[in-house]
């Protein structure tokens, strides 16, 4: 699957992404392999896009990691593996651990020996919960142990390569079979008739995975460094989302319930919202061609 052990010749610049058969991977690949030779890390599942090539990567080995990176010599690496079922990450914290923040500093490290820009997705679940809209300075306080290993991720990345870029958001878009996001969960089951439940009490701010994706690319191509919030532009509750993507769609809201997070397992955040302060500033330089 990897290929041989040669250098790859390159066409255009080179993309490396880790965690190559999730959503937000094949979405990225999708969006940019006009203008990106995108190289898909997978682990447990298969990737076939046309356009895009998947190699069968060990991430936590670091020896071999590092092999298959002199071997592809990518121009950028954006890292989205990892444990996001934060329910699964309180039962196991071991795992959670070792899927987020260990794989996370392995990643980091190779792309700092190498001096290769690298990208690393965290999360909008770093925080208390009980302030809204918060930005890139606001002190972290996870609550479970998903934003843990996250938080623990973050520092790991920006000890060993300083000049990474740490992307806090929270998105969504269409998925595949066996990564459905949160709006892919809803479409499939209102347009099978089923009643779903969504929670009303707790908040965030969405944003398109094309946009995501457009945004880091923008970043990256101005050399932006440091903890960025990529993030919508409106805070909306879970039921509230829900509302809208049934109108977008045409389908019947009746099949909506509203539902409160206080039922679920385990301590999660009401309020995941966050404010883009850095971003707000880029973009009026961006728009300005300032930066």
């Amino acid at each position: 699957m990897g290929g041989p052990a040669r250098t790859v010749k390159k066409s255009k610049p080179r993309l490396f992404v880790t965690g190559g058969s999730g959503f937000l991977a094949i979405n990225w690949a999708c969006a940019v392999r006009d203008s990106w030779d995108v190289i898909l890390a997978t682990h447990r599942h298969d990737v076939a896009l046309v356009g895009v090539t998947a190699v069968a990567v060990e991430l936590g080995d670091a020896r071999s990691l590092g092999k298959e990176l002199e071997r592809i010599n990518p121009d950028l690496i954006v890292h989205t593996a990892g444990l996001t079922d934060v329910d699964r990450c309180e039962a196991d914290p071991a795992a959670a651990h070792a899927a987020n923040a260990i794989l996370a500093r392995v990643v980091a490290q190779a792309a700092g020996n190498r001096s290769v820009r690298l990208v690393h997705i965290s999360t909008d679940h770093l925080f208390s919960g009980d302030r809204a809209l918060v930005s890139e300075t606001e002190p972290v306080h996870p609550l479970n142990e998903y934003a843990r290993s996250k938080w623990l991720a973050e520092q790991r990345v920006l000890d060993a390569c300083p000049d990474a870029l740490v992307v806090r958001t929270n998105f969504f878009g269409w998925g595949h079979a066996t990564r459905r996001s949160f709006s892919d969960w809803l479409l499939y089951n209102l347009r099978a008739g089923q009643t779903i439940s969504a929670f009303d009490d707790v908040y965030f701010t969405p944003v398109l995975a094309d946009q995501v994706v457009t945004w880091i690319h923008e970043l990256v191509s101005r050399d932006a460094s440091g903890v960025y919030n990529v993030c919508g532009d409106e805070r909306l509750s879970k039921y509230e989302f829900a509302l809208r993507l049934v109108a977008e769609f045409g389908l019947p809201a009746g099949l909506i319930r509203r539902a409160s997070v206080k039922d679920a397992i385990g301590p999660v955040a009401l309020d995941v919202s966050l404010l883009s302060l850095v971003g707000v500033v880029v973009a009026y330089l961006i728009a300005r061609s300032l930066f």
